[in-house]
């Protein structure tokens, strides 16, 4: 045995590994806070297990149930009226017997952002509820008051009073630093069990073909999630939240690991707005487009389909100020890449008004970058919000000028001047010629319609008949009524 060489090499390499480990200190010092906040993967089955549960032991006290009632009044009618027949003559209500009472409830999850005792949820769990009830993690209840809600990101704000008490909360991460893989836990109440957490992962990001709300880009994830759970908070395991839960893709109403949560960022400008000001403004680009196809990408020379082909600026509006024009394609918004119209509504929909946003453009063979104006929509002309009535078939219908404003509140990508139907009375003239919500009325017996004041004139004009032309979606649709 030779001992002398095995010593040797044995302390040729002890000189080596302290070689090396001063190296890796040495490389982990020049590279700063960069590499200490890089994310650690965990090494076993009992470092995750350990994990989750402080997480949980933290974040889920800032979790509420949310319970809402409202009453519902109706009139009972006779199953013959029912029938297809005699619905074609009477419409339907029919207006006969006394209305009847019912309670109607709903069940979610809320999460508390502030120790005062803010909470956010769910539009659709409390919407149009008389009474709502949050129940916290310790039982403890207390009837809570309705802030403010945005239907078009399905939020909603409520406050509850605890005497002075203070609340456990979450704090709100940058949702835009959420990766694809990451890992995230849901907790909320699903089907009224009470409160569950379930783990998964962030599985994909910036969805916006989802269809559920107008302002659509959500944080997908696979973390189990269903009926109960919306409002509930999706949260890193720091104990930070990224997004609340709202809906899943589900064909039997459980989960089949496709979950969508409003992202953190959207819910923080949601929250700003409904509590500092009551009310949500976001601000108007004067512009719309489409997304970017493969074959409008080959056309104009573009190297994949990315950003928005636009197809309108409004004169005066911030995009023209800053020079943006027909044909250009935007492809980032603050250096973000949007790749549809979805995207860059959210990218817009996030920022205060006020200050500027950086566009990055392709125009031509060229890129530019704009600083766009963050303007409020301007609300020209007045709506002059009017509900019709007298003897002509639009009696019922509450109509109104569009205006950049109002094309904003409504969810509209495009505005067109004109007057548009926000409501229509069940019952009614208007509600038996199938007129629907957001239908613009073009003409009346062949005169064009400009505004709510020309139009109730048009309707008072004697006539034998009627021909109502209207606009819906992109269809032009003539309405004949006989007198």
């Amino acid at each position: 045995m030779n001992t002398s060489g095995n010593q040797g090499r044995a302390f040729r390499a002890a000189r080596l590994t302290v070689a090396l480990a001063a190296a890796l200190v040495v490389a982990l010092a020049a590279a700063g806070p960069a590499a200490s906040q890089e994310r650690l993967v965990p090494e076993s089955r009992e470092q995750v297990l350990l994990f989750y549960a402080p997480v949980v032991a933290r974040t889920a006290p800032a979790v509420v149930n949310i319970y809402s009632r409202k009453v519902v009044r109706s009139r009972p009618i006779s199953p013959l009226f029912n029938d297809p027949f005699f619905r074609r003559f009477f419409g339907a209500p029919l207006p006969f017997g006394r209305p009847r009472e019912r309670v109607q409830n709903s069940l979610g999850s809320g999460v508390i952002l502030g120790a005062d005792g803010i909470i956010v949820t769910n539009h659709h769990v409390i919407a149009g509820a008389d009474e709502i009830t949050v129940v916290l993690a310790d039982r403890r209840e207390f009837g809570a008051r309705l802030v403010g809600s945005d239907e078009r990101t399905d939020l909603a704000v409520l406050r509850v009073d605890t005497g002075g008490e203070p609340l456990p909360f979450l704090s709100v991460r940058d949702s835009d630093d959420v990766a694809v893989g990451d890992l995230v836990l849901a907790i909320g109440n699903p089907f009224g069990v009470g409160q569950t957490v379930t783990s998964g992962i962030a599985s994909a990001l910036a969805r916006t073909q989802v269809g559920i709300s107008d302002l659509n880009f959500f944080i997908q994830t696979d973390a189990a999630i269903n009926p109960g759970n919306s409002g509930g908070a999706l949260v890193d395991l720091s104990g930070r939240l990224i997004g609340v839960n709202t809906a899943i893709y589900s064909k039997s109403g459980g989960s089949l690991g496709i979950g969508f949560a409003v992202p953190s960022n959207m819910v923080r400008s949601v929250v700003a707005g409904l509590t500092g000001g009551g009310r949500v403004v976001r601000p108007w680009l004067g512009a719309s487009g489409q997304a970017v196809t493969a074959e409008i990408a080959q056309s104009l020379g573009l190297d994949r389909p990315a950003g928005v082909l636009v197809n309108t600026v409004y004169p005066q509006g911030p995009a023209s100020r800053a020079g943006l024009e027909v044909g250009d394609v935007v492809l980032e918004v603050d250096g973000r890449p949007v790749d549809d119209p979805g995207a860059l509504s959210y990218r817009l929909a996030t920022l205060p008004v006020g200050g500027s946003v950086e566009l990055r453009i392709q125009r031509g063979d060229d890129e530019q970058t704009l600083r766009v104006p963050l303007m409020a929509a301007p609300e020209v002309p007045p709506r002059d919000t009017t509900t019709l009535d007298g003897r002509h078939p639009l009696a019922g219908a509450t109509v109104a000028n569009m205006s950049p404003a109002l094309a904003e509140e409504l969810g509209r990508q495009r505005f067109d001047p004109g007057v548009v139907v926000l409501d229509i009375r069940r019952g009614t003239p208007a509600a038996r010629m199938s007129l629907r919500s957001g239908d613009r009325i073009e003409a009346v017996n062949g005169q064009p319609v400009q505004s709510v004041r020309g139009l109730g004139a048009l309707l008072q004009r004697p006539a034998e008949g009627w021909r109502i032309g209207i606009r819906r979606g992109n269809r032009t649709l003539t309405v004949v009524v006989r007198g």
